[in-house]
């Protein structure tokens, strides 16, 4: 698939894609908004998809999923993450979002504390809150190439301090941790005996020269203190389909967070059209896959040049996920004032870097997308910078 200006069917855009996207703004509105590709997914899932709904049954799934897709999950972290995991400990859930949820729900009680960075993306911090913890924020550097502040880390940690929330690569900044980087988290975590909770949804959005490595991949000590969350909407355009899983170390961890998962009393659980695509994407997609991350490493290329031509504006190159997150603070506008700017004389909608949305060192960012086409983005900055000079 060429991921081209002509691939992207913008009329069904309009009709299904909401969460601030094309659905949801006013018509004329182009929105670089939620993290959601503007293309259509790979066309082996539709297939799939289809092959599977011909036969016209759509029964219970196993409450922890089905086989094939634990074992296409545990394949993949295999041969792509180098961790060996069983697939007996695959739990698939409706979203990563679920899965945060539900890890948080599992290990914290009333008053336990988890360390959340700051900025990253609120799920950490509401599902920390929702579950009765308390989020500790830890600030972190704006820059992806900088390193985090281990001393910092380490003092923020009290006898209340259960767990860590990793997100590699990192929402918004799009920094990619290091093996070296990892290691030293990891260290920490083990020395006190905190449960990692590694969101790895973005892993597979890298730029070269960068490369990932989970926390789990590191060592064995490291790897029994992590339980890694992943999704499937970031790289295969599947987020309507709320598909993810989360991979435990071993049986004890996995029957515990199954316990509070809510899977077992049909409460929750992930549909089976989900596991089917997600499985497919997992097996047969990978060069759909690095076509997509060749395409965006132009469009974060684009991006990156234009922001940085504007008055005010500052935009360092992220090294994963497909968002920008310039400083505007030079500009005299507040993110809010910015982004309201941008939608009323641009029509093109951004997210404000506000602290209900990435934490208070969010301030004076936006967030933008660019999983969409090159005229997308051309047209977007040519309407930015008539607005800005008006």
């Amino acid at each position: 698939m060429m991921f081209t200006n002509s691939e992207i069917q913008f009329d069904l855009l309009k009709k299904r894609a909401y969460n601030l996207r094309w659905a949801a703004v006013e018509s004329g509105v182009i929105p670089l908004t939620a993290a959601d590709p503007d293309f259509p997914c790979a066309p082996q899932i539709g297939e799939a998809i289809a092959k599977y709904a011909k036969d016209r049954y759509f029964s219970y799934a196993p409450a922890e999923g089905y086989a094939f897709f634990k074992e296409a999950v545990a394949n993949f972290h295999l041969n792509k993450r180098n961790i060996n995991v069983n697939p007996d400990w695959v739990l698939a859930v409706d979203s990563a979002a679920f899965g945060i949820y539900t890890i948080c729900k599992t290990f914290l009680n009333k008053d336990d504390e988890a360390i959340v960075f700051n900025p990253v993306d609120f799920l950490f911090k509401y599902s920390v809150e929702a579950n009765q913890g308390v989020a500790i924020t830890f600030p972190v550097p704006l820059n992806p190439e900088l390193e985090i502040d281990y001393q910092l880390l380490e003092s923020l940690i009290t006898p209340k301090t259960k767990m860590l929330c990793l997100c590699n690569p990192l929402n918004p900044t799009g920094k990619v941790f290091t093996a070296n980087e990892l290691t030293i988290i990891g260290n920490i975590a083990v020395k006190y005996n905190l449960i990692i909770l590694s969101d790895e949804i973005w892993s597979d959005i890298i730029f070269k020269p960068h490369v990932y490595t989970s926390i789990a991949s590191i060592n064995n000590e490291i790897k029994n203190q992590t339980v890694i969350v992943t999704g499937y909407s970031k790289s295969y355009g599947l987020a309507g389909l709320r598909v993810g899983a989360i991979i435990a170390p071993n049986e004890n961890l996995f029957h515990q967070i199954l316990e509070k998962s809510g899977h077992q009393s049909t409460i929750h659980g992930c549909n089976v059209l989900a596991q089917v695509a997600a499985s497919t994407a997992l097996n047969e997609c990978g060069d759909w896959l690095n076509q997509f991350v060749t395409h965006l490493t132009s469009m974060r290329d684009l991006c990156v040049a234009e922001l940085n031509k504007l008055d005010g504006f500052e935009c360092v190159t992220p090294q994963g996920c497909y968002l920008v997150f310039p400083d505007i603070t030079k500009t005299g506008y507040s993110a809010q004032q910015m982004q309201t700017l941008l939608l009323e004389k641009a029509k093109v909608a951004v997210v404000p870097g506000l602290g209900q949305w990435f934490g208070s060192r969010a301030d004076g960012h936006i967030r933008i997308s660019f999983a969409t086409s090159e005229e997308v983005l051309q047209e977007s900055f040519s309407r930015i910078n008539k607005a800005l000079k008006a």
